[in-house]
């Protein structure tokens, strides 16, 4: 059985696509996972499974939300191998000196370096971006309010139909919960 993290893009935020964790969880056991947990109140949960295909357990996911919960939600999941790179690649390591203002954006694709330029023009001074496999290293020193650099431009720049960002706390939380 292996561990997953599910990464569910925009639900209790600001009132949108209201989901209770409890019903989250409830949705993924009832999907044939084990060992269901979710983390905070804002998409995230970690579950075992014996299937190995990340993009299916994914749409499988959303598949689910939409049937179950009447939401088109954009969905993501990484496992423990896959946060452990992340956590250990941490390229703005050296200058995030604030862990809720350090994301890391999950991307439905590979990173196209050529394509992220146009994305890091978009940045502000001080703001910086790194590239990752399926992922981007955000420091954004004011904070993700007062940034240009969201999802939505992560997804049209990219190509990508699913980008979603976790701060650091979060990464590092999700990356425990799977060990």
């Amino acid at each position: 059985m292996k561990r997953y993290a599910g990464l569910l893009r925009g639900i209790n935020v600001g009132g949108n696509k209201k989901i209770s964790m409890a019903d989250l969880r409830k949705l993924v056991e009832g999907l044939g996972h084990e060992d269901v947990k979710t983390l905070l109140q804002s998409g995230n949960v970690v579950f075992g499974s014996a299937k190995s295909d990340q993009a299916a357990l994914a749409a499988e996911l959303e598949r689910a939300i939409e049937a179950e919960l009447g939401m088109s939600v954009g969905c993501l999941v990484r496992d423990a191998a896959d946060l452990a790179r992340i956590i250990a690649h941490d390229p703005l390591g050296d200058v995030a000196d604030n862990p809720s203002r350090h994301f890391v954006v999950f991307l439905s694709g590979p990173v196209d370096p050529a394509k992220l330029a146009e994305v890091e023009a978009l940045a502000k001074p001080g703001e910086r971006i790194a590239a990752g496999e399926r992922e981007v290293h955000m420091w954004l020193p004011d904070g993700a309010a007062e940034t240009k650099l969201t999802h939505l431009v992560f997804q049209k720049r990219l190509g990508v139909t699913v980008a979603t960002a976790r701060n650091w706390n979060t990464v590092t939380k999700l990356g425990t919960l799977l060990t």
